[in-house]
């Protein structure tokens, strides 16, 4: 029952971009159509999975151990865009269908604050290696659930008649924040 609760929450109460407002710059980015946004939301569930499992690693048996914590920011950056670099070769050596689907979503995933906000709430938040994976999955889960949301939003958008000062990004930061207090609605849930 508590991974479900972990699971709830992460997509819901807490979603990292609606309620946290980690990840911004893909959320606007990258949600001008529902097919980018799903590619996206996949890189981003791949990489969160893999660079929290790694983090949370590198700061059980290396950060703590050896009283480091200071360089946890700097270390989980490094971790993180080493892990994208590494899962790039690796996907264009082994899976290029794969890496054909997720090629211009990985480089983006470096830059994404989400990532590193999900490995420093995890070890904040005090979360053994499962919660910490079932955390971070459905904190993918949630930013891809938003990103979704909110491209399907910008699709109708764009067929709809808009005061000219109104277009583009201020239309979108409108309705993201319709959207966030939509999900607002869940805060009591978990």
């Amino acid at each position: 029952m508590e991974y479900i609760l972990i699971i709830i929450g992460a997509i819901f109460v807490n979603n990292i971009v609606l309620a946290q407002f980690l990840g911004i710059c893909p959320f606007l980015g990258v949600s001008k159509d529902v097919k980018s946004s799903l590619g996206m939301g996949g890189a981003v569930l791949f990489v969160m999975l893999i660079a929290t499992m790694v983090t949370w690693l590198i700061n059980k048996y290396l950060l703590v151990p050896f009283d480091l914590g200071y360089l946890q920011t700097i270390a989980y950056i490094l971790v993180i865009a080493g892990l994208v670099q590494m899962v790039e070769i690796v996907l264009k050596k082994s899976a290029p269908a794969l890496y054909q689907t997720l090629g211009i979503f990985l480089p983006l995933i470096t830059t994404n604050c989400a990532v590193l906000g999900v490995a420093i709430q995890v070890v904040q938040k005090d979360m053994n290696f499962l919660q910490s994976l079932t955390y971070a999955g459905g904190i993918a889960i949630g930013f891809t659930l938003a990103l979704v949301i909110f491209a399907g939003i910008r699709e109708q958008l764009a067929l709809v008649k808009i005061p000219k000062a109104m277009n583009g990004i201020p239309i979108a930061l409108i309705t993201a924040g319709i959207l966030a207090m939509a999900f607002m609605g869940f805060s009591g849930l978990v």
